[in-house]
């Protein structure tokens, strides 16, 4: 049966509007950092009182900040195919939108790829393809890694692979855990049964249980991060984020660690998709940062991660309010780094087209540092391990030095002059600000980095 419980969800959704001091328990809890239960989360998404909404930013905020500290974690979608065999009504890549020219890069191209990725500075990739039948197609995705870390050249190399691919049976996730992966990432779309058959009306993807099913398929084969998400604009959000709740309390109940993200998309215009053109369930931008907000109190341990479909003044709003991850300089299509020709072929229009290194700036004027830190991966923190630290706060100790090193190695080898310029007085103020511990330790990261090492992380 599923783990999704709709008439949960609707029970604490029909509860009548709290008051203020019902609000301010529920965010004292919050500030325990514990998360919150699903009727407390369904409270807050019915505030729309602005005193009351300012108070819920600010809890968000001091969450974020206590658990991640002011720092980004950049990375930057790679697509190696638009072949696919659904048809996702809102999706540019369904099977049935003939105007799509198809294609899937070879190893050779994917390579070429990478080292667009990698001249400006790029670390971390999310790995996505199209669903395709047979083991060819895994096999396409377990080369491809092996390519990808195999282009070094300098300090221009890819640290870390997070992949977004179809669902895979538990052999076939057994096979990707092997291939040095980060965190599978997988959205069921919408949590909604009715809203799922009508966007998913042929293809593998539509089998609702059976894609919901897929993070205990992965976890149960040896992937310890996993993402989750909702492409919002499909049904209620309020619904979809009460169902991401119940998803990640599951994972949380059945393996001991809940998901290491949880992704925010908004539905986008797509080519070949009048429906994404028009979303059923629109969410606007005042409900899209509170929902970022709420789901910060709800999982307060799990990275949020936000996209480039966004635009730059929503991006920076969302910032403060829970997001830990972004995407920058990003393309939609296989081949959009090397040829931007291609990008009509797109899987979704983006809205914020900014280069890498006009985000970063940007990032650093609003004082975050931006990051491009793989240390838990590389040392073993997953899973469990990094929940344990995670969930009081401890991560921070690591992240913020790591943070630190691999944005002032972005500063000496990548950066414009005005983005080196403005960062390198922002790592001086951050320096000031942290405890001495953790002063100390960056500082030592920076000592190494100036005697001439790189990649160097605790």
């Amino acid at each position: 049966m599923s783990f999704i419980n709709h008439n949960e969800i609707q029970s604490a959704l029909d509860q009548p509007t709290p008051g203020p001091d019902l609000v301010r328990d529920i965010l004292a809890r919050a500030a325990e950092l514990q998360g919150l239960p699903p009727d407390q989360v369904a409270l807050l998404t019915r505030i729309t009182d602005p005193d009351l909404l300012g108070e819920i930013f600010a809890a968000a905020r001091e969450v974020k900040e206590t658990i991640y500290g002011r720092r980004l974690v950049l990375f930057a979608p790679l697509y190696i195919s638009n072949r696919c065999q659904n048809e996702c009504l809102y999706c540019g890549f369904r099977c049935g939108n003939t105007d799509m020219q198809r294609m899937s890069l070879s190893q050779e191209q994917i390579a070429d790829e990478v080292r667009c990725l990698t001249s400006s500075g790029h670390k971390r990739l999310l790995l996505v393809a199209g669903e395709q039948e047979g083991q060819d197609a895994l096999r396409s995705v377990l080369d491809s890694i092996e390519t990808i870390y195999a282009c070094r050249d300098e300090g221009r190399e890819i640290r870390r692979v997070n992949i977004n691919i179809a669902p895979l049976e538990t052999d076939g996730f057994r096979r990707l855990a092997k291939s040095r992966i980060g965190t599978y990432q997988l959205f069921q779309e919408t949590y909604h049964p009715k809203t799922y058959a009508r966007m998913h009306p042929s293809g593998p993807k539509a089998d609702y249980q059976g894609r919901l099913m897929t993070m205990h398929r992965a976890m149960q084969a040896g992937i310890n991060d996993v993402g989750i998400g909702v492409l919002f604009g499909l049904h209620d959000w309020r619904y979809e984020l009460l169902a991401l709740m119940q998803h990640a309390h599951e994972l949380e109940t059945a393996f001991g660690a809940g998901p290491h993200t949880i992704s925010v998309p908004r539905l986008e215009p797509a080519s070949g998709s009048a429906l994404a053109a028009r979303p059923p369930a629109s969410v606007s931008d005042e409900d899209f940062l509170k929902l970022i907000t709420i789901l910060r109190l709800a999982v307060p341990y799990t990275g949020i991660i936000l996209s480039t479909r966004e635009t730059p003044k929503v991006r920076r709003a969302a910032f403060a309010l829970g997001v830990s991850q972004i995407s920058a300089g990003s393309r939609t299509t296989p081949g959009g780094y090397g040829h931007k020709d291609t990008e009509n072929n797109g899987q979704f229009s983006l809205g914020d087209h900014r280069s890498l290194d006009e985000v970063i700036r940007d990032i650093a004027q609003l004082g975050y540092i931006p990051s491009f830190c793989t240390a838990c991966y590389r040392l073993g923190r997953t899973g469990n391990d990094f929940m344990d630290l995670a969930r009081p706060g401890a991560i921070k100790a690591h992240c913020d030095p790591n943070a630190v090193a691999t944005f002032q190695e972005y500063l000496d080898h990548f950066a414009s002059e005005e983005t080196r310029r403005v960062g390198l007085n922002l790592i001086e103020t951050r320096l000031q600000a942290m405890s001495p511990p953790v002063r100390q330790t960056t500082e030592g990261l920076l000592a190494r980095m100036k005697a001439g090492e790189n990649d160097v992380y605790c």
